[in-house]
């Protein structure tokens, strides 16, 4: 028999009630919120599925939209709305700090960009689109271990 079976039970949790689990990243035994774990495990549970929708319609060239997902590590899909076509754009990421491992971002766009900047906000972006036609899109997908995002679609 384990040790957790010598623990007392209960019936019912509180987010405030503590859960033990070994951590990798720690290298040792350590304590959890039950709602940290729920937070930790909603991501999983909505990795690449369960985009949050924001919208943007820049009315002039040389725009900034910066992506901002409700909650840290949040999928966001980006509906980007440009008034006309212009040269230049740029798209700013979620900040380093706040993303999360399966984090994706959808962009689709109603008319063209010419130069289009995808900003990392302190991490880097492996095929980045640098034009989008009328119509175009494009999917990264933020890896946890690398600390940078990837074209995927």
């Amino acid at each position: 028999m384990s040790a957790i079976d010598k623990l007392s039970k209960v019936t019912s949790l509180s987010a405030s009630d503590l859960v033990a689990l070994f951590s990798n990243s720690v290298g040792s035994d350590v304590a959890a919120s039950v709602a940290t774990l729920a937070a930790y495990l909603q991501t999983l549970l909505t990795s690449g599925s369960g985009y949050a929708t924001q919208y943007a319609a820049p009315s002039a060239t040389g725009f900034t939209v910066t992506i901002a997902p409700p909650e840290n590590g949040g999928s966001v899909y980006l509906n980007l709305t440009p008034v006309a076509g212009y040269p230049a754009g740029t798209i700013v990421l979620p900040a380093l700090a706040t993303c999360q491992d399966a984090q994706e971002v959808l962009v689709s766009i109603t008319n063209p960009v010419t130069v289009l900047t995808v900003n990392a906000n302190g991490s880097s972006v492996i095929g980045a689109p640098t034009t989008l036609a009328a119509g175009g899109f494009f999917r990264l997908r933020f890896d946890g271990v690398l600390k940078s995002w990837a074209r995927v679609g």
